[in-house]
């Protein structure tokens, strides 16, 4: 059989995405190299990521190619563009079926939400890091996103298949486990069950494994916030809170559409803090919005200065098309780059001084992740930690102290 190779882009659920499309071919008595049909998984959350993925399919024109994900599901138009490729949206399950057509030299095109990602083999790329969808799609209309549109409504997965996922995986030495959606905090919404309930009941299953728990929107985190704060309070999840600020200004919140107030965004940190004092908050913030006016982003600096995230993702506002927001007047791109410059260089003061907080401390990480330099290490509450040893580490827990600091991680060495 020829040989498949898959590139993807994108979130974790795209990586999810990718590992079940690797399981099924393995499965399929498919072999992996570079000499074949390659499959590109998409992502379209932002306009500078999907001219990428365009600049690479040009690239690609003449070879054997499939094209999946986020970008054909909320954009068909691009299936034109690419005449000589097979065509895939979130249909994972199909995946073999458009290898073997491209195989015979056919084209394939089927674009849909596919199924439950859960029944699906894989192939874990991280031999220690298991990646569970615990949903698809959300419940959100944000005026700027366009990956609703790609994934669509809100289809939450049943907490015992979860839990039967998980425990596979732990039985396969995992050590540590992602729980990812589109919105973490939207789940079980659909089905009466609730993000606190699945951790506590994931946080029961035996074993020594850490979970990291995905993004989720602060709108959904104020039904449940007790309850959270409470599943939380268990050495298994990992004290890491990954909640999207966007702006600092409610007047933008309320043109993006969020659903909740700076206010509201403030509390919910405030509990955590007040929780796990040694919580690692990782936060995004949109900047250049149309209606962000220059009162607007100071409002969304001083948020920043105030709740000092340990991680900032910073987006430069891209209009998306088929969204609410692309009917608005736009700020001139120079003015979005500015001030994502502000922000990105008081990022990096904040982010220096808060790890520089962590030096000579001593305890117990997991080593998740072999790097170009060494390994990748994390505490209890997510922290990077960059490790150097002549043994393979991977899926080890270790006794570390951390001796320098970064804005984005931290160095240590093992005691």
């Amino acid at each position: 059989m020829t040989d498949v190779r898959i590139e993807t882009y994108g979130c974790s659920m795209n990586k999810a995405d990718s590992e079940a499309m690797m399981g099924l071919l393995e499965q399929a008595g498919f072999s992996f190299g570079d000499s074949g049909i390659l499959v590109i998984n998409t992502c379209t959350v932002k306009t500078p990521t999907e001219r990428k993925i365009l600049r690479r399919l040009k690239e690609l024109r003449g070879k054997k190619v499939v094209v999946s994900g986020c970008l054909p599901a909320a954009t068909p138009s691009v299936v034109g563009e690419f005449p000589e490729f097979s065509f895939l949206g979130l249909n994972v399950e199909d995946v073999v079926e458009a290898v073997k057509a491209v195989e015979r030299g056919e084209r394939f095109v089927r674009i849909n939400t596919g199924e439950c990602r859960l029944r699906l083999p894989k192939k874990r790329q991280n031999p220690v890091v298991e990646i569970i969808p615990v949903a698809q799609g959300c419940v959100g209309d944000c005026s700027y996103c366009i990956t609703r549109l790609a994934r669509g409504c809100l289809i939450s997965y049943p907490p015992e298949l979860i839990a039967a996922n998980m425990k596979k995986a732990l039985s396969e030495n995992v050590k540590e486990v992602w729980l990812t959606a589109q919105d973490t905090g939207a789940y079980g919404l659909d089905i009466g069950e609730s993000l606190p309930s699945l951790l506590k009941s994931v946080s029961a299953i035996e074993g020594v494994f850490r979970v990291r728990v995905g993004m989720m929107n602060p709108a959904h985190v104020l039904g449940f916030l007790d309850e959270l704060v409470d599943a939380y309070d268990n050495e298994k999840i990992y004290k890491f809170l990954h909640l999207p600020l966007q702006s600092g200004d409610d007047r933008v919140l309320s043109d993006m559409n969020r659903n909740y107030s700076v206010r509201d965004f403030k509390e919910i940190v405030s509990r955590f803090r007040e929780g796990f004092p040694e919580l690692t908050l990782s936060t995004d913030v949109i900047l250049g919005f149309p209606s962000e006016g220059e009162e607007a982003f100071k409002n969304t600096v001083k948020v920043i200065e105030e709740v000092k995230p340990e991680v900032l993702n910073i987006s430069r506002f891209w209009v998306r098309p088929g969204t609410k927001a692309e009917e608005m007047k736009q700020l001139p791109g120079r003015i979005t780059k500015m001030r994502s410059r502000i922000v990105n260089e008081a990022f990096k003061r904040i982010g220096l001084e808060k790890n520089r907080g962590w030096v000579g401390w001593e305890g117990k990480v997991l080593v998740s992740e072999k790097t170009s330099n060494g390994f990748c290490a994390r505490n209890s509450s997510y922290k990077p930690i960059i490790l150097q040893s002549g043994e393979d580490l991977l899926g080890r827990f270790v006794d570390v102290r951390i001796t320098e600091a970064t804005y984005y991680d931290l160095r240590g060495e093992i005691v």
